[in-house]
């Protein structure tokens, strides 16, 4: 505890936050207890040379059954010593946006959008693509695409796509709000409304928000989003 207390108390300096305060207790701790239990079976003892000459065999068949235990563990030290993940830290992992709550040696938790914790296993995160939002600048840029029928006012539409984003209060409306027209669907025009906003971790609830907003205004400017279809034609003039 005194380890703890003195090392959050350099909270106050610029040059720690909370996530790089934790990473260096947690190092700390994990040293404090292999120190402990290496001097520990030496009290007793136990020479750890030998203990560690005459098991070989058997860590190296215990090493095989949990592979996947000690990849998460190692995965875990590079996390804390690496500091590319934080706690606190909004990451994006499988599609999924979660608040990293907790870094363990073998699992971290994490609290997503819908305000379940979620355990991860390390190996999780240093293995596969995670977006790490927190390491971005305080204004990040989302995107919102929709499709409009064929003969719509091509001028018209990114005009409400632009005014939609503006009039929601989480969207910075001194950078560019920007609507493209980004491809020539099957069955439609293809736009995106492009804008900057602080939010990350509601980022879900602020783009459904103004994907209301849209649907509001096509409908006040009849503009019309289409909906799949499939046109079959049937040959009448067929021989006997």
């Amino acid at each position: 505890m005194m380890i703890k207390k003195s090392i959050f108390r350099q909270r106050n300096n610029d040059k720690f936050n909370e996530g790089n305060t934790y990473s260096l207790f947690q190092i700390i701790k994990y040293i404090i207890w292999v120190l402990s239990f290496g001097l520990i079976l030496e009290t007793f003892g136990v020479k750890l040379s030998l203990l560690l000459a005459g098991s070989a065999a058997l860590l190296v068949g215990v090493g095989l059954g949990l592979q996947q235990t000690f990849n998460d563990v190692v995965s875990g030290i590079i996390l804390l010593s690496e500091r590319s993940i934080r706690i606190s830290d909004v990451l994006e992992i499988d599609g999924g946006i979660l608040k990293i709550q907790e870094i363990g040696l073998r699992t971290s938790k994490g609290l997503n959008t819908d305000d379940i914790s979620i355990i991860i296993p390390n190996s999780l995160i240093t293995t596969n693509k995670v977006i790490n939002w927190s390491h971005q600048t305080k204004q990040n840029r989302f995107r919102i695409g929709v499709g409009v029928t064929y003969g719509s006012d091509i001028e018209l539409v990114i005009k409400t796509l632009e005014e939609s984003a503006k009039e929601h209060p989480e969207v910075n409306g001194e950078r560019l709000i920007e609507a493209r027209l980004v491809n020539f669907g099957d069955s439609s025009l293809d736009f995106q409304v492009l804008f900057y906003s602080s939010t990350i971790f509601g980022s879900d609830r602020m783009k459904s928000d103004i994907r209301r907003t849209i649907n509001r205004k096509f409908i006040e400017n009849n503009i019309s989003i289409p909906f799949p279809q499939m046109d079959v034609h049937i040959k009448s003039d067929f021989k006997q």
